[in-house]
């Protein structure tokens, strides 16, 4: 459709003939690109990726999603599911989600607001929504894949259409996600127009380039610093870790956490050679290599799987493993199972034996351990840091460790090399405006990732300021990185440091201790807009932390529980108030 010309018998002058012939090409050519735009929009269907994460991983999925979409002709939209109110959800055709599940069962970071929404009494009918769910797991803890779950029984409750049947992915979970992702796209209807294949859509623009170093072929690199940071009186091991970066084309930001790929103990890789009655030396069943590089480089060892637990339990006729699995008492088998790896399982019955591929069958595959990155790449231009306690425990006369913490700790020293990918955090970052106030939260190695954003905002000259809250146990041997806080303290980066040291006295003094009793000035920084982070232990640490900064806003913002409890969401709405728990 265009409107006609100006008639040549019509009543105008020359100069209100050009002006009105100017006009009406105007108008046309905004009538075409409307068209087009509509031609387009028909072409090219609306499609809604929603990602719940925790640690980035949901995310790259739904980037990947959204690659694989264009390719196919739809117009895909990723967005974190905090970012998408019930109104917005309820106006999408068709929404994938991909979702993570945090600790025992739980919604991940950035999918509070919205579970919280969706699972509301008053939440909306969704009819009009067509969906699919893919969920990312592991099965090593309880509440696998929940978080997807419950998402996606709950929509089909308010009366969304389920278009593809939900996949419940465990750690290794790439070829699965890119089979489901190829599989389910085409069961999302196309407008009236659009039924027939399009032309595809390049990909190569459309999703974010992938690092050559990855979990699936990390980078081999050199261990430059190994440096205890904890004293010799304390009760921990913890160290200060450098990898050098120089050529490798990693980078990162800070608030993001390193992948690192472990190697098993080999003392423990023997030990269980020697109870399975087997070589290092003799192939693995799988006929590649053997079987005691196997054991070392691929197996999980240190925690039993699930099908490990269940074979040994049908075999060994231990009664009390018997009593609590199959009582199915989940805290019961947890406090039954701390502490024991493979080898103690095994070890239930000494008379039984194991055929090895059934054996190796129980096992996971040896999985990367992520840290929070303690760096800066604006401080420390080719190297990335962590900061790690190395976990050890004695159990029944034998030593266990930490599969990673030890290795770094004890096996790899410096000038070794171990495998290594970045695992960006988005939903952890420091203001991206420099005047604004942080307050940080980290105990113990929670300090690691507030070490990266003060060495941030000390090189970027940011006038913010910046409020630290750490612990640990002693102060004489637990205060960590103490030279360069008070450096940091003196150079006016570090405005206030509050410390609390549990047992330095008869009274336990804890980091929300003091956030009580500093609740008048922690207040006063969240209504001038500070963001609050919080670092370390999820079981506990975090909740009581989360409870000191409700109860603060109860008592200095003269507001109610349910008021605070709508402050704190209001904080996460507005990205103000991260966390990167575990």
């Amino acid at each position: 459709m265009t409107f006609p010309a100006i008639p040549d018998d019509a009543p105008f002058s020359g100069e209100q003939r050009a002006w009105l012939a100017g006009f009406m090409a105007g108008l046309n050519s905004r009538l075409v690109e409307a068209e087009a735009t509509s031609a387009a929009s028909v072409a090219r269907p609306r499609l809604s990726i929603l990602f719940g994460t925790q640690t980035g991983n949901a995310e790259q999925v739904a980037q990947e999603a959204a690659a694989a979409a264009r390719a196919q002709g739809f117009d895909p939209e990723v967005m974190g599911l905090d970012d998408v109110d019930m109104p917005r959800l309820a106006a999408m055709e068709r929404v994938i989600v991909a979702t993570s599940t945090y600790g025992e069962g739980e919604m991940p970071d950035n999918a509070h607001l919205f579970w919280q929404a969706l699972s509301a009494p008053d939440a909306p009918r969704l009819e009009a929504v067509g969906y699919a769910v893919l969920a990312l797991g592991d099965s090593a803890y309880d509440g696998f894949c929940q978080a997807g779950k419950l998402i996606d029984t709950r929509l089909e409750q308010l009366g969304a259409r389920r278009l593809a049947s939900r996949l419940d992915c465990d750690v290794d979970y790439e070829r699965a996600c890119a089979g489901w992702i190829a599989s389910t796209l085409p069961q999302f209807p196309r407008p009236k127009g659009a039924e027939a294949p399009l032309a595809p859509v390049a990909a190569a623009s459309t999703a974010p380039a992938r690092a050559e170093w990855s979990r699936r072929n990390p980078y081999p690199a050199c261990l430059a610093v190994s440096r205890r940071l904890s004293g010799s009186e304390s009760a921990k091991d913890i160290r200060h870790y450098e990898f050098d970066l120089t050529g490798s084309g990693l980078t990162y930001e800070a608030g993001d956490a390193l992948g690192v790929m472990p190697l098993n103990d080999p003392v423990l890789v023997k030990a269980l050679l020697a109870r399975l009655g087997a070589a290092w030396e003799q192939p693995a069943p799988s006929g590649d290599r053997p079987l005691g590089e196997a054991l070392l480089r691929h197996y999980e060892i240190r925690t039993p799987s699930r099908e490990l637990i269940a074979a040994i339990e049908a075999r060994a006729g231990d009664d009390q493993l018997t009593h609590v699995l199959r009582h199915g008492d989940r805290e019961a088998l947890d406090a039954w199972l701390w502490g024991r790896d493979v080898l103690d399982l095994v070890d239930l019955n000494p008379a039984l034996s194991f055929d090895l591929a059934e054996f190796l069958g129980w096992l996971r595959p040896l999985q990367h351990r992520a840290y929070s990155i303690s760096s800066s790449p604006l401080a420390h231009e080719g190297s990335v840091h962590l900061t790690i306690a190395a976990v050890r425990w004695q159990r029944e006369g034998r030593q266990h460790g930490g599969v990673c913490s030890t290795h770094l700790a004890d096996r790899l020293a410096e000038g070794g090399q171990a495998g290594i990918f970045m695992s960006p955090n988005k939903a952890f970052r420091p203001p991206t405006d420099p005047a604004v106030p942080m307050i940080m939260v980290g105990p113990g190695t929670g300090i690691a990732p507030f070490r990266g954003f003060l060495h941030h905002r000390k090189a970027q000259g940011a006038e913010g300021r910046n409020w630290l809250f750490f612990g640990d146990q002693h102060q004489a041997s637990d205060f960590i990185y103490a030279d360069e806080l008070a450096e940091m303290s003196r150079d006016g980066v570090l405005t206030r440091l509050d410390l609390a040291f549990s047992r330095d006295q008869a009274e336990k003094i804890y980091v929300q201790t003091r956030m009580r009793e500093n609740g008048r000035d922690l207040f006063a920084w969240l209504e001038e807009g500070a963001h609050v982070y919080i670092c370390g232990d999820a079981s506990r640490m975090a909740k009581d932390v989360e409870q000191a900064l409700h109860d603060v806003i109860v008592v200095h913002g003269g507001l109610s529980a349910e008021a605070a409890a709508d402050y704190v969401a209001r904080l996460r709405r507005e990205k103000r108030y991260q966390r990167d728990v575990y």
